[in-house]
């Protein structure tokens, strides 16, 4: 937790550094009005790769746009609290995280719980039908990009070769499948993977997972503003994409809902980019000397994040006029976010405990110092980094399934023979059968733990009280805001 602490300061300290630096004045950034936007996006965010919703097939987009309105019909999108330097915001974007069976995907110390795609192997009930009619079509999408992801890198890494031989530059204006035959930056490291080896392209682009996203601008009362280069309304703030597998790709699907003649805007009228259309912004992480890019997404419009893309670059998603679903795809890194992970760990914990055969009494196996700390390490991972997320969250996987009910319902199980495991140690503590020098060295390895424990359910506390504050004043300010 220190090292996730110290990284956000140091995040904090060059966003404050940079803003001094800007003083009162923008950063640049191209749109595809200017002149030299193609050839910026060529030369210093070539790994980001778009793709046109007229190159997609048409099936795909009426399945996946059908499946976005399903889930919203049945209220399945929420804003997470989420916690920031110590304090919990709302998202201003409700989202849904669909994916394979017992993943889960964390982001700024808040825990999503995947609402599974159907899978051969589970048995998976979902509280409608339609609700498994749009997870199925999710997981269809996600078994598209993923090919197109491969064939992507495949590309690029074969045109890092051609560029040595031939420095020949293709139209600017080329579709898809030809833009990703551009040279490579130099300032971004060469893929490892050999032209020959998918083993390891279909591990960087095998997406575990979705995190859906859904905003209506105009139902917001507020929306914060893009600090550096003057681009408007964030939906997203500037961010690189959190615990994902090393390097991988990310792929989205945008649809924004299809908006009228008066929204749109006289181009000759606007500096910078259209307000009425949703972008994507990229800049290159902590850099004032690279303009910034501001690529416009239209409904049905893919992009992919390559390689190291989302490790030397930052992204936000910049708001249009009208309501916008996306669907981002990633390869969550879940060594230690799933169900079968966390089980694990239980089973490692209980094994310190033992019944009597013929009482039927619970002891302790052992009290060395190691295996006690172990035991109550693996007890707060399980407190707060699970069942406290869970619950947390309220009721919200009820309205698609409920097949996280029974492993949760184990789990607490398990927590509460953790907790009966950390009295029996106490107990044994105050026994006067160990010498001082063996209890210290107990009492010494287990206060720490028990100290996080009692100012992290501290801190759980507040933060219910938090969310129901948090979604009151917001409801009210809805209510109060003035029509747009």
């Amino acid at each position: 937790m220190k090292r996730r602490a110290g990284a956000r300061e140091g995040k904090e300290a060059k966003k404050q550094k940079l803003l001094e630096e800007l003083g009162e004045n923008w950063l640049p950034y191209l749109t595809p009005r200017d002149a030299e936007f193609h050839q910026l996006w060529k030369t210093a965010y070539s790994k980001l790769l778009l793709r046109k919703a007229d190159k997609i097939p048409q099936e795909l987009h009426h399945i996946v746009q059908e499946a976005f309105l399903t889930l919203q019909k049945h209220d399945c999108f929420f804003q997470d609290l989420v916690r920031i330097k110590g304090k919990d915001f709302l998202t201003p974007v409700s989202r849904i995280l669909i994916g394979n069976p017992g993943c889960t995907y964390k982001y700024l110390n808040t825990r999503l719980f995947t609402v599974p795609w159907p899978m051969e192997d589970y048995e998976i009930k979902y509280c409608h039908p339609e609700l498994f009619t749009a997870c199925k079509a999710l997981i269809k999408l996600n078994d598209y990009l993923n090919i197109e992801a491969v064939q992507a890198l495949q590309e690029q890494n074969l045109s890092g070769t051609k560029e040595t031989e031939d420095t020949a530059v293709t139209d600017r204006e080329q579709d898809f499948s030809n833009f990703i035959k551009g040279s490579l930056l130099e300032d971004q490291s060469s893929l490892y993977t050999p032209r020959n080896d998918c083993t390891s392209l279909k591990y960087k682009t095998s997406y575990n997972l979705t995190l859906l996203n859904y905003m209506d601008p105009l139902q917001m009362p507020y929306l914060k503003q893009e600090p550096y280069f003057g681009m408007g309304n964030m939906a997203v703030s500037w961010h690189h994409d959190e615990n994902l597998v090393e390097r991988s790709t990310v792929a989205v699907y945008s649809y924004s809902c299809e908006g009228s003649e008066s929204d749109k805007v006289n181009e000759q009228d606007v500096e910078g980019r259209d307000p009425a259309d949703w972008h994507i912004g990229l800049k290159v992480a902590w850099d004032i000397k690279t303009p910034g890019l501001a690529i416009p997404l239209h409904p049905g419009d893919c992009y992919f994040m390559l390689d190291d893309l989302n490790m030397t670059h930052q992204h936000c998603v910049l708001a249009g006029f009208q309501p916008r679903f996306s669907s981002t795809h990633r390869m969550a890194e879940c060594s230690t976010g799933t169900v079968e992970y966390i089980f694990g760990q239980c089973e490692v914990a209980l094994h310190n405990l033992q019944v009597d055969s013929d009482s039927a009494a619970l002891s302790l196996k052992s009290l060395e110092v190691q295996v006690v700390k172990e035991v109550e390490e693996i007890h707060n991972k399980v407190e707060f980094e699970w069942l406290r997320q869970f619950w947390f969250q309220g009721k919200r996987y009820r309205k698609c399934t409920d097949w996280w009910f029974e492993p949760m319902a184990k789990l607490e199980e398990f927590w509460k023979k953790m907790e009966f495991m950390t009295s029996l140690v106490l107990g044994e503590v105050g026994k006067g059968e160990r010498t001082i020098e063996q209890r210290n060295k107990i009492i010494s390895c287990l206060l720490p733990l028990l100290t996080e424990r009692q100012e992290l359910r501290k801190e759980w506390t507040a933060r219910c009280s938090s969310v129901h504050r948090k979604l009151h004043t917001q409801v009210k300010e809805c209510l109060c805001a003035k029509p747009i």
